[in-house]
C-alpha cells in the first residue's frame, strides 16, 4: 500500500527525532525538532514540553496526532522499521502492540497475521517475511529462537497489563513454557520480578512481563489519550520498553505530539468523505425520510459513475431501549411506513448481528440501510456509507463521533467526479439549525479535528442555511423562482442538476417551481437544459438573461468562464526545451558515487572501545553502545565466522538505499568505504558490525548531500550559468480556472475581496489568521491601481503554478492579472526570518526575477514585506515594480 504524503512527512518527522535523540536524548531532541518553524505552524498548541516517562526518563515517547480515517495502523506498521534503524538498533526488534479494546486486538493480531493484508505486507517486506504475531493470550508459545531470528509483535491491551495488584494476572504470573527465555539469566539481574512463595521463592519470575522486561520491547500504543493514568506509568517500568510510539486522533496534554495531521491534508490525499452537509429536521421521522431520500439521491449519482462500483449506505443511530426510536422500531418503521425492502435492512447491535459474514462491498450485496446503536463504533469500516442519521441527541451521546466517523472514509480512497460523492451527510433531530450544526462541530472535535477545520467542513443541505454560522460571513445569495408547467418525473431530473443552488419542488398549484440561489455557473446552466425538457428551454433562457443583468455585480471573472495562464519556466538542456523543474534538470545530468569521496574522517565517524562501552563520535557528538547490548544484538544475527567485510556490504547494502544510484554503484561504493575503515584508519572489523546501525546513518547522510550537492550544480548550470537557456511557455503553463481550489478551505473572515478572481465567498483561505501579514498583503493586492483580478496561489496544490529551487518546488503566494494583460506574481515575505529562512528567501527571490526576465516583459515578479505591518508598503513596492 503506498504511503500519502502526508503518511510520509509524520515518519520522516518520527524518523528526525529518533535520530537526534540517539545523540542528545528524547527531551533535547523532542524541543529541537517541534521548535523548527514549520513544524511549530503545524503543531499549534499540541507541543507544551516533553513529559517523559517518571521512571524511564531516557526512553523515548511521542504521539503522532491524525484525524480518524488517517491510517493510524498502516503507519504505525511503517513505524516499527523507522525505529528499529534509527533508535532500536536490532535487526529483529521486539514489539508490544497495545489497543484499547479486545475487539480492535481480535482484528489488529487477525490482521497482522494474514500474509495478504497490507499490514502484514509492510512487515513481510520490512524483514523479508521473517514475523511472527502472537496475540496477547498466547504468550507462552513465544520460543527464544523466534526472538532470535523474527520479527516479534505481540498484540494486547493495556487493560490486560494496567493492574495496581498483580496477583492472578496471567501476564505477571510465573509460567514453566518459558524458561528457555531465562536460562541465561544472571540471578542478580536488576528490576524483574521474583516468586513470592513456594520452593522457587525469591527466584526470577518466568512471566511474560519479565520477558518484556529483559528484551525492551518497542511499545506502540493505539488511542493514546486513553494511556495516561499513572497505572500506565507502572506498566511502562515494568515491561520496560526501548521506546513509546503513540498515535491518537484526540490527544490530551500528557501526550508529546511529535507531528500532527490535519483532516484538510486527509481530504487533499482522498480519504476522506468532505465537507460534512448537514440537514436536520424536528422530527424522528422527517430526518429518517430526508436520508431515504439522501441515499436515493446518491445512488442515481453513483449509477451514472464509471470510476467502481458504489453502493451508497445509510447509517442509522437508533435509541437504547427504554426510549422511543429503538431499534425495533425504527426497522418496522421503515418497512411500515417508507417502503423499505426488508432484504435492504441490516441490524448491527451487540445482541443482533446482521453483518457478521457479509461482505458490503460485493454488487450483489442487498443492504442500503445499517441500524446500530454503538456496535459499529469500533473496528468496522465500509467507505460506502455515505449518509449518518442519528436519532438520538448526538450532542449527549458518547459513541456518535465514532459513528460518524464511519461514514467519512472515501471508497477506493480516491476522488469521484461527481462532487455530490466526495461529501458525507449527517441528518439529525434539531429544532435550530444551529443548534445541529454546533453539535455535529463537537462530534467532529472528537474526532479529532480541529475546531477551524470543523466549522469549515460543516455544509447546510438548505441554500443559505450557513450563512452567519459559526461566524462565517457570507454575504446573501441572490435569489430567483420561475413557475413551468413540467411532470414529476421531469421535476426529478432537474433536482439533481446543482444541489444546494438550484431547487426544484411542486407548488400547490401543481406547477413546478425552480429556485437559484445565486447566479448559476455556465456548468450549471448547461446542465439545466441538458436536464430540463426543450420546451421549457425559451422561458428559462429568458428568466436567467434577466436574473444574471440584474446581479451583473454577483458573477465573478471565473463564474463567467474567463481562465487565465502563468507560464511555466522552462530550460533549453541537450538540446532539448524541458520544464525548469529541478527534479526534470536532475534526469538529463550524469553523475556517479564514483566521484565522490568514498572516505568518513575521523571527524565524520570514530569508534573508541572502552572496557563496558563502544563510543561513537559522530561529528562531535558522542553516542554509547554498551557491550553486553552490542553482544545481544550480534548473536542474533550474525555468526563471528561471518564478520567479513563482504558480510557487512551486504548489510549496509540493505540499509544504505537511493533510488537513484544502481545497485552495483552503491556496492562498490560501500565496499571502497568498508576498505578505507578498516585498511587504512585500522578500525576493526568486530567494532564496526557492532556499530552498523550507526555506520548506515551517517553513510545515508552522506550520499545525501552528494546529491544536494549535484542538484545545486545542475540549477545554478540550467538556470543561471553563463550558458544557460531560460524562457517561459504559454502553451505548457498553469491554468487558472473556476472550482480549481474547490477542494480548499475559503476564508470567512471581515474583508470582502472585490477583484478576486473566484469571487469573495472563494478566496482560499490564508496561512495567517485574519488580519495577519497575509490577509493584510491580499488587502493591497485587492486595492492594486490598474487590476483587472488576482487569486490565492493555494501552496502544494496540484492545480497550482510553481518556481524550481535547488530544493524543492515554490509557489508564490498571489497571481494576478493587470488591466495592461501583465502578470504579476507576488511572495510575501515575514519581516523576521532566521538565516536559513533568508538563505531560502533569496534563492526564491532570485528564481522569481529570472522567470519575469524570461517572460520578456509578459509578467512581473515580486518579493513583498511589510516592516511596519502596514498594507500600503506592499502596494507601494508593487507599484514601483509596475513602473515602467
Amino acid at each position: 500500500m503506498k504511503l500519502k504524503d502526508y503518511q510520509k512527512a509524520s515518519l520522516a518527522t518520527l524518523r528526525k527525532f529518533f535520530e537526534e535523540a540517539r545523540i542528545t536524548g528524547p527531551k533535547p531532541a523532542y524541543e529541537t525538532i517541534t521548535a523548527e518553524p514549520e513544524l511549530a505552524k503545524r503543531l499549534k498548541g499540541y507541543a507544551a514540553g516533553y513529559k517523559p516517562i517518571k521512571a524511564l526518563p531516557e526512553v523515548p515517547y511521542v504521539c503522532l496526532r491524525l484525524p480518524t480515517g488517517g491510517g493510524k495502523t498502516i503507519l504505525a506498521a511503517h513505524s516499527i522499521t523507522v525505529a528499529k534503524d534509527a533508535w532500536v538498533e536490532k535487526d529483529f526488534p521486539l514489539v508490544l502492540w497495545l489497543v484499547p479494546t479486545n475487539t480492535i486486538r481480535i482484528q489488529t493480531a487477525e490482521a497482522l497475521k494474514n500474509p495478504r493484508h497490507p499490514y502484514r505486507q509492510v512487515l513481510d517486506a520490512a524483514f523479508e517475511g521473517r514475523v511472527r504475531v502472537f496475540d496477547i493470550g498466547d504468550f507462552t508459545q513465544i520460543t527464544p529462537h523466534d526472538l532470535r531470528s523474527n520479527l516479534c509483535v505481540v498484540v494486547g491491551t493495556i487493560q490486560t497489563l494496567r493492574v495496581s495488584n498483580t496477583d492472578g494476572r496471567k501476564v505477571y504470573a510465573h509460567h514453566e513454557m518459558l524458561e528457555g527465555h531465562f536460562s541465561t539469566v544472571s540471578p542478580n539481574t536488576p528490576g524483574l520480578d521474583r516468586n513470592d512463595d513456594g520452593p522457587n521463592k525469591g527466584d526470577i519470575r518466568f512471566s511474560f512481563a519479565n520477558l518484556m522486561h529483559l528484551h525492551r520491547p518497542l511499545v506502540i500504543m493505539d488511542e493514546a489519550h486513553k494511556a495516561g493514568t499513572n497505572l500506565s506509568q507502572d506498566v511502562y517500568e515494568r515491561i520496560n520498553p526501548s521506546a513509546l510510539i503513540e498515535f491518537t486522533a484526540t490527544p490530551k496534554g500528557f501526550n508529546n505530539i511529535l507531528h500532527s495531521v490535519t483532516a484538510q491534508e486527509l481530504k487533499d490525499e482522498e480519504m476522506i468523505k468532505m465537507p460534512v452537509v448537514l440537514d436536520e429536521a424536528e422530527t424522528w421521522q422527517g430526518a429518517v425520510n430526508s436520508a431515504i431520500l439522501k441515499r436515493a439521491e446518491l445512488q442515481e449519482y453513483a449509477d451514472l459513475d464509471r470510476e467502481g462500483y458504489i453502493r451508497p449506505i445509510v447509517l442509522f443511530q437508533a435509541q437504547k431501549k427504554g426510549e422511543d426510536v429503538t431499534v425495533d422500531v425504527l426497522k418496522q418503521h421503515l418497512i411500515d411506513n417508507e417502503n423499505i425492502d426488508p432484504a435492504k435492512i441490516a441490524v448491527a447491535t451487540g445482541a443482533q448481528r446482521d453483518l457478521d459474514g457479509i461482505d458490503l462491498f460485493k454488487p450483489d450485496c442487498p443492504i442500503e440501510y445499517v441500524i446500530t446503536i454503538e456496535a459499529l463504533k469500533e473496528g468496522w469500516d465500509c467507505s460506502f456509507a455515505y449518509v449518518f442519521c442519528s436519532l438520538a441527541n448526538i450532542r449527549s451521546s458518547t459513541d456518535a463521533e465514532q459513528l460518524l466517523g464511519r461514514v467519512l472514509r472515501m471508497p477506493y480512497a480516491k476522488k469521484r467526479k461527481e462532487p455530490a460523492l466526495n461529501k458525507s451527510y449527517a441528518k439529525l433531530v434539531s429544532k435550530h439549525f444551529s443548534e445541529a450544526a454546533v453539535s455535529l462541530r463537537d462530534k467532529l472535535v472528537d474526532m479529532g479535528f480541529e475546531e477551524s477545520e470543523a466549522e469549515a467542513n460543516i455544509e447546510a443541505e438548505q441554500p443559505g442555511l450557513d450563512d452567519g454560522l459559526f461566524g462565517r460571513q457570507s454575504r446573501p445569495r441572490p435569489t430567483m423562482t420561475v413557475e413551468l408547467d413540467a411532470s414529476e418525473e421531469e421535476r426529478r431530473d432537474i433536482n439533481i442538476v446543482a444541489p444546494g443552488k438550484i431547487k426544484v419542488s411542486a407548488g400547490d398549484d401543481g406547477k413546478t417551481r425552480i429556485e437559484f440561489t445565486g447566479v448559476p455557473k455556465p456548468k450549471d446552466e448547461e446542465r439545466l437544459f441538458q436536464m430540463a425538457p426543450e420546451r421549457l428551454h425559451g422561458v428559462l433562457r429568458e428568466k436567467l438573461a434577466e436574473f444574471k443583468s440584474k446581479h451583473a455585480d454577483d458573477l465573478a471573472p471565473a463564474h463567467l468562464g474567463e481562465e487565465f495562464t502563468v507560464p511555466r519556466l522552462m530550460a533549453h538542456v541537450q538540446g532539448e526545451l524541458v520544464f525548469g523543474d529541478t527534479d526534470i534538470l536532475m534526469e538529463y545530468h550524469d553523475w556517479s558515487l564514483a566521484d565522490h569521496p568514498a572516505r568518513l574522517t575521523k571527524a565524520e565517524f570514530d569508534i573508541i572501545e572502552t572496557t563496558n562501552t563502544f563510543e561513537i563520535d559522530l561529528d562531535g557528538n558522542r553516542l554509547s553502545i554498551s557491550a553486553a547490548d552490542s553482544s545481544e544484538q550480534l548473536s542474533l544475527d550474525i555468526d563471528v565466522d561471518d564478520w567479513t567485510p563482504n558480510a557487512l556490504v551486504r548489510w549496509l547494502d540493505g540499509k544504505v538505499r537511493d533510488q537513484w544510484i544502481g545497485q552495483a554503484e552503491l556496492l562498490a561504493w560501500l565496499s571502497d568505504v568498508v576498505t578505507h575503515l578498516t585498511r587504512d584508519r585500522d578500525i576493526p572489523l568486530s567494532q564496526l558490525m557492532r556499530c552498523k546501525f550507526i555506520l548506515a546513518r551517517k553513510l545515508n547522510e552522506k550520499i545525501r548531500g552528494f546529491r544536494q550537492m549535484e542538484r545545486d550544480k545542475v540549477y545554478q548550470m540550467n538556470l543561471f550559468g553563463p550558458e544557460a537557456r531560460v524562457e517561459v511557455s504559454f502553451d505548457n503553463g498553469i491554468r487558472f480556472f473556476d472550482e480549481m481550489y474547490f477542494d480548499v478551505p475559503k476564508y470567512r473572515g471581515m474583508y470582502k475581496f472585490k477583484h478576486h478572481f473566484m469571487g469573495p465567498d472563494e478566496v482560499p483561505t490564508f496561512d495567517s489568521k485574519d488580519g495577519g501579514e497575509e490577509v493584510k498583503c491580499a488587502w493591497a493586492l485587492d486595492a492594486l491601481p490598474g487590476l483587472k483580478y488576482w487569486t490565492r496561489n493555494v501552496s502544494r496544490h496540484p492545480n497550482s503554478f510553481s518556481l524550481p529551487t535547488s530544493t524543492d518546488k515554490f509557489y508564490p503566494d498571489f497571481v494576478a492579472v493587470m488591466e495592461d494583460g501583465r502578470l504579476l506574481v507576488v511572495e510575501y515575505k515575514g519581516k523576521q526570518l532566521s538565516p536559513e529562512e533568508s538563505r531560502d528567501s533569496r534563492e526564491k527571490k532570485l528564481i522569481g526575477q529570472q522567470w519575469a526576465k524570461a517572460s520578456g516583459g509578459k509578467a512581473v515578479f515580486v518579493m513583498a514585506t511589510m516592516e511596519r505591518g502596514d498594507p500600503k508598503e506592499v502596494r507601494e513596492q508593487v507599484v514601483a515594480t509596475l513602473s515602467p
